[in-house]
């Protein structure tokens, strides 16, 4: 078994079982501590103690390794892989008991994501991608929807206190325009991982940071979807905008984004 093997069968049995330490703050949610870091911008101890445990499982099997999470500092490594952590992708949801939000985890090394694995324990459902490799859900191969237009499916289109509001809703209409329904679940991860099984046409949103896309655009691009050539150390350091679809809709959803993101 080669080092990237180990690594991704590593990411998906820390995100089964972070998915556990989730789901046991999540049913008990009238005790947690919640703070707010922004606007719609949620922060609980769930997400601190999930990140928590994960950065202490990796250190224990891959101390050399480098980590990068969204609630606590960054660890440089020496082995030249880095991880990068959401713990609880979607908080908003998890505060107010919906159950759209997962555990994610990717593995960068020379700018390229190499594994991407999102874990909704809702469900019971496990998303994985290994560069070159492909993309399963739950042991089966995934493939994202082939043969089907805008007008006969769905996109969804996300949207975060970083970026100006005018320019979420000329998505949105324009899609309405090309006859195509919009959805967004307030958690881009796990809508990114519905368009690599298919259920989703696409994803738009103009800014997200690397914890919340890098795993997910790696499972797109190997369910046999169309991403935008990115750096994944620049998307760690900076974040970037995030666009993908099937190769029957991306260049529209690019023409789409574009054209409002630069109104």
């Amino acid at each position: 078994m080669s080092r990237l093997s180990e690594r991704r069968d590593f990411a998906v049995e820390v995100c089964e079982e972070a998915g556990v330490i989730a789901q046991n703050y999540f049913a008990d949610r009238d005790s947690l501590i919640v703070d707010q870091k922004g606007a719609q911008d949620w922060v609980s101890e769930a997400d601190k103690n999930v990140e928590t445990f994960i950065r202490q499982r990796i250190e224990e099997a891959w101390p050399k390794d480098g980590v990068f999470g969204e609630e606590h500092g960054a660890v440089t490594g020496e082995s030249g892989f880095d991880w990068v952590i959401d713990p609880i992708d979607g908080t908003t949801n998890f505060v107010n008991g919906i159950p759209a939000w997962t555990i994610v985890l990717a593995g960068v090394t020379e700018g390229k994501t190499t594994i991407g694995v999102i874990r909704d324990p809702n469900v019971d459902e496990t998303f994985v991608a290994t560069r070159g490799e492909g993309a399963i859900l739950n042991g089966s191969r995934m493939r994202v929807a082939s043969g089907v237009a805008l007008r006969d499916g769905t996109v969804a289109v996300g949207y975060s206190n970083r970026i100006e509001t005018r320019h979420v809703l000329p998505v949105i209409a324009d899609l309405v325009e090309h006859g195509a329904m919009f959805h967004r679940n307030a958690s881009g991860a796990l809508s990114l991982a519905y368009v690599a099984a298919g259920r989703l046409l696409g994803y738009v949103e103009e800014h997200m940071n690397a914890w919340d896309c890098l795993a997910g655009q790696l499972l797109v691009s190997e369910a046999g979807g169309v991403i935008e050539d990115q750096n994944a150390d620049v998307m760690i350091r900076d974040g970037g905008r995030v666009i993908v679809g099937t190769p029957d809709v991306f260049e529209t959803l690019l023409e789409i984004a574009e054209s409002a993101w630069t109104a």
